[in-house]
């Protein structure tokens, strides 16, 4: 593959592998360096709508927080694509971790986004409100970034003009703003001997309400262990599980 000339040059006899797991727009692999060392490259075109940059910053925010998460060793604009060297993070994601009980997994997911949105929200300078997302998803729509074939069951047939009405239709009339990781999946969150390790895949990350998160964890627990698992979720997280806001926020991931 044809990365950076400065990072061919650095690791000359690395093995890299495309990795597969996840729905980031952008290009990941994993760089294991012939010292043993495995550091990750991401890498994605440079264009209006991009993640990259984002994503840098609030790696670097989350590390000023003390909080874990990949260490960015390096970025290049190369050829018209943005590239980021990180750290890897110790462990396996959640989603293909196999020798955890399910209950442990619902457990580490839910005190690992208890333990973020407990970060003061002054703290954070990236605006993630509903005002900004609702923008960003039509400005999707008007690049046409928008996959409809992708869409949830409830949706698929519909335009992605269609599904941007009923968001703005139906949208929450109050926010309970906390910091957010803004893509609150299984695989962006990585275990290590049984404890969670760090925060993976963190672009999106951003002042907005708890059910961006939320909504995207339960989602993602009916997808990879079943329904019956959403509950004992938010009994560990400490909210009554409120669905006209998991259904919103689901809807909202449509545009990213």
């Amino acid at each position: 593959m044809n990365i950076p000339s400065k990072w061919r040059e650095q690791f000359p006899h690395a093995l890299i592998e495309q990795q597969s797991i996840g729905e980031s727009r952008a290009d990941v692999y994993r760089l294991r360096s012939e010292q043993g060392e495995d550091l990750f490259l991401k890498s994605e075109p440079l264009g209006e709508f991009t993640e990259l940059a984002n994503e840098i910053e609030r790696l670097r925010w989350l590390r000023q927080q003390g909080l874990p998460a990949p260490i960015v060793l390096d970025e290049v604009i190369d050829q018209d694509r943005h590239w980021l060297l990180m750290s890897a993070m110790p462990g396996q994601d959640l989603a293909t971790i196999d020798d955890l009980p399910v209950a442990h997994i619902i457990e580490i997911l839910a005190n690992a986004l208890r333990t973020l949105h407990q970060v003061p929200t002054v703290l954070c300078p990236f605006d993630h409100s509903l005002e900004v997302r609702i923008a960003t998803a039509r400005g999707h729509v008007n690049a046409g970034l928008v996959d409809e074939t992708d869409f949830d069951d409830e949706r698929l047939g519909q335009s992605a003009e269609q599904v941007l009405d009923e968001l703005v239709s139906t949208r929450p009339t109050t926010q309970d703003l906390v910091v957010t990781h803004g893509d609150a999946c299984l695989p962006n969150f990585m275990t290590a001997d049984g404890r969670f390790s760090g925060f993976i895949d963190c672009g999106r990350l951003g002042v907005s309400d708890r059910y961006q998160d939320l909504a995207l964890a339960a989602r993602s627990i009916t997808q990879n262990f079943g329904q019956a698992w959403v509950a004992p979720f938010f009994e560990c997280y400490g909210v009554e599980p409120d669905e006209q806001r998991i259904g919103y926020y689901c809807l909202l991931d449509e545009f990213y």
